[in-house]
């Protein structure tokens, strides 16, 4: 298991952070504090987006872009991003669609959400930003968008972290019934494809005490306080809010359609390509969607260097409850050897 010590020890004594042309270099060992608010918040026009973003870290530095899930924000990274600023990384972390910052350049735009357009977003980000290729970590959607871009477009991704490993949808899978206890696990993207649901999302009280719902049920261990949850909750008063997480959830089931001039993507989607760049997987032990197996269920989905990890006692939102374990496998991820 990655923990603050082992970080130290690792930035300390540059195992893996040498300086090296296109790397990162090494830190000191000093530990990290827990922040609350990112010093640069940016907004920049990407595709059909004004994209909110942090950015930390040298402007020249190589580039890592961190990308959230639902119900969560830019703030996972909190603690994330300056360990990785430190090393030398110029870190980017978008506001998703729907959430924070990031609006939508037409009101006449399609508040679509299905996966292929989320990662298309984050390749007009890059273009924006004029960025080449980026190491590329996530989870939930954020594990879903880095690991299409990373399938689809492998001259842009550097190298993979990945929670839970393998997350592209198949959404002729998605018809299967899984095991009771995983579909319980499920319970909000049943509520998502109801009406009542959809009104529930659209009432701001009910919008946070769901989300609230989700943290406490993703992350048993993690002992979130008000203040945390707040700074996240923030992020849902997007006028999109709703309707992107509606249909990001009602897309995956086959109950809403998404936009035509993105079948092929979606076709070789549900192919579900090999992964080849570098990657890393983690799986948070205590997370309800962690797969059983360490990793071997998704395994044969990574035909490059590869490594995984489970962390102990760690739940969903590995970033934030574990933001020492996550900024350790960007730096190895990076430095994987390639073959």
């Amino acid at each position: 298991m990655f923990n603050r010590r082992s970080f130290g020890k690792i930035a300390g004594a540059g195992a893996i952070g040498a300086s090296i042309a296109g790397r990162a270099t090494p830190a000191s060992s000093a530990p990290a504090r827990p922040h609350t608010s990112f010093d640069s918040l940016k907004q920049i026009k990407a595709g059909v987006l004004n994209v909110g973003y942090a950015e930390a870290g040298p402007a020249h530095g190589p580039a890592v872009i961190l990308l959230h899930g639902w119900p969560y924000d830019i703030h996972s990274y909190i603690d994330v991003a300056p360990l990785l600023a430190a090393r030398g990384y110029r870190v980017i972390v978008p506001y998703l669609r729907g959430h924070g910052t990031t609006r939508f350049l037409s009101s006449r735009s399609f508040r679509n959400a299905q996966q292929s357009v989320i990662a298309l977003d984050i390749i007009a980000l890059m273009d924006a930003l004029r960025i080449e290729k980026a190491v590329l970590a996530g989870f939930d959607w954020g594990s879903r968008t880095a690991d299409i871009i990373a399938a689809l477009w492998p001259d842009r991704c550097k190298a993979l972290v990945s929670v839970t490993g393998y997350l592209i949808t198949n959404r002729d899978d998605n018809e299967q019934p899984l095991p009771p206890k995983a579909e319980w696990a499920w319970w909000y993207q049943y509520y998502f494809a109801t009406e009542r649901g959809r009104l529930g999302l659209e009432k701001e009280e009910y919008r946070r005490d769901l989300a609230r719902l989700v943290w406490t049920f993703n992350s048993p261990t993690w002992g979130f306080d008000d203040a945390t949850f707040d700074r996240t909750a923030a992020a849902f008063g997007n006028p999109d809010y709703a309707a992107i997480v509606i249909h990001n959830y009602r897309w995956r089931l086959g109950l809403a359609t998404g936009d035509p001039r993105y079948d092929g993507l979606e076709e070789r989607l549900a192919r579900r390509p090999v992964i080849g760049v570098p990657t890393v997987t983690l799986d948070g032990e205590r997370d309800p969607f962690t797969p059983a197996g360490d990793g071997a269920m998704y395994r044969d989905k990574f035909s490059g260097p590869y490594a995984h990890r489970t962390l102990n006692g760690i739940g969903h939102n590995v970033p934030q409850e574990a933001p020492e374990a996550f900024a350790e496998a960007v730096v190895e991820a990076d430095t994987l050897p390639r073959r």
